[in-house]
């Protein structure tokens, strides 16, 4: 089953039907980015040291959390793991936004 079929007798995938939705609607398209292999290669580095970090901050929290018992306490410990968290996922994000900024 190859590509030999017209286009009109073909089947389309759920993409290629909400982009001719989008067109009839007067919406662009998302253009495509394609980036090259150190590109990606960085985006994944960041990607992975940022998911270590996340763990081990996971981990580091369970321990705290495992020996506080009164619950102002645990609370407080709760909100600045969750400001910690939101932190290092900003950065990430705020990394990975460079370097592809940089590919362009």
């Amino acid at each position: 089953m190859g590509n030999d079929e017209p286009d009109s007798k073909r089947l389309k995938t759920a993409y290629e039907l909400a982009l001719e939705r989008m067109e009839s609607d007067g919406i662009k398209a998302p253009r495509a980015e394609v980036f090259d292999a150190e590109t990606l290669a960085a985006i994944a580095e960041i990607r992975s040291q940022s998911k270590a970090k996340l763990a081990e901050l996971e981990i580091l929290h369970d321990k705290r959390i495992a020996t506080v018992f009164d619950p102002d306490k645990r609370e407080q410990e709760e909100r600045g793991y969750q400001a910690e968290r939101r932190r290092l996922e900003e950065r990430q994000d705020f990394k990975i936004a460079e370097i592809r900024e940089q590919s362009r």
